[in-house]
């Protein structure tokens, strides 16, 4: 979070190069919709902006041509982003309902969700500037609003610790601005710069200011994809409820002495590293020592 260039462009930028080399990407999406031309013949799918679009109960201005364009274009190059955008709908499936559980709890808009989707793909990423997680927070940030991050534990990989972390920052961006739109414009670059931006402009619609590359188009790739996610078939993507990632049975496991060896213990709960590793991504070592707090880990139901 907070930087100019976001993980989610380089993911965007690496999928490129993939899908260019590797025929077999195109082979997922066989049920892609094509839309027919008026001579019978099939073309290229071109997605359509809805008559009507909110985000956090906020009515996006769609009859200006400037934001319809902006948004059209974020909307095109996600809808043919086919193997991200696929896997994107596939986790959201296990991701979305614990995600959406937090957002509810912290009193934050729904739409809040699809912050996580661009910053991330829905993916424990890592950006070249040291960003980590579903919310892409970087080291200061993160430790700033709570996150524990060790040689042993990273928290910025905890998908409820982040998201309630990222809900905490994003409250503040609202005190700060009255709008949720300015809120979320606001974790690409920082509270303060928008606000510089806003003061020197003397604009507060977001829409109406003039701001750098990423961070202007930092809210249409957010309406892009919540458009995309809220109607999937709408734009070529037809998947059943089967074919999303259902989130997984977990028990869960206080821990409060400090465990030597994971492998050792994962093996005494009856699973292995490997699965650990998977439920419980925040542990980033092969240790976790206690330091007067307890842990709370997961292992396969």
């Amino acid at each position: 979070m907070i930087r100019f260039f976001s993980v989610n462009m380089l993911l965007i930028l690496s999928l490129y190069v993939v899908s260019a080399c590797d025929s077999s990407v195109n082979q997922v999406v066989a049920k892609e919709v094509s839309s027919k031309k008026e001579d019978g013949k099939k073309g290229h799918l071109i997605p359509k902006i809805p008559e009507k679009l909110t985000y956090c109960g906020v009515a996006i201005p769609l009859d200006n041509f400037d934001i319809r364009e902006r948004l059209d274009r974020e909307l095109i190059i996600n809808a043919h982003f086919h193997s991200s955008t696929i896997q994107i709908l596939k986790k959201s499936g296990r991701f979305f309902p614990e995600i959406e559980r937090i957002l509810k709890e912290e009193n934050v808009p729904d739409d809040i969700k699809y912050v996580c989707v661009i910053e991330s793909a829905l993916a424990q990423a890592t950006s070249p500037t040291g960003a980590k997680g579903f919310w892409q927070f970087m080291p200061e940030t993160g430790k700033e609003f709570g996150l524990e991050i060790s040689s042993e534990v990273d928290e910025r990989l905890d998908v409820e610790k982040s998201t309630r972390a990222a809900c905490e920052y994003l409250k503040r961006a609202y005190t700060n601005f009255d709008n949720w739109i300015l809120a979320s414009a606001s974790y690409n670059c920082g509270v303060g710069g928008l606000s510089s931006v806003i003061n020197e402009q003397e604009q507060t619609d977001f829409f109406n200011l003039y701001l750098n590359t990423e961070t202007s188009r930092y809210v249409f790739r957010i309406l892009a994809l919540k458009i995309i996610m809220e109607n999937p078939a709408s734009v070529g993507f037809e998947l059943s409820e089967d074919e999303l990632y259902q989130p997984i049975a977990v028990k869960e496991v206080t821990v409060n002495e400090s465990i030597k060896s994971l492998s050792a213990w994962a093996n005494q709960q009856g699973t292995n590293l490997q699965m650990i590793k998977v439920l419980n991504p925040w542990l980033v070592g092969n240790s976790l020592t206690m330091k007067g707090k307890e842990f709370t880990l997961k292992i396969p139901q």
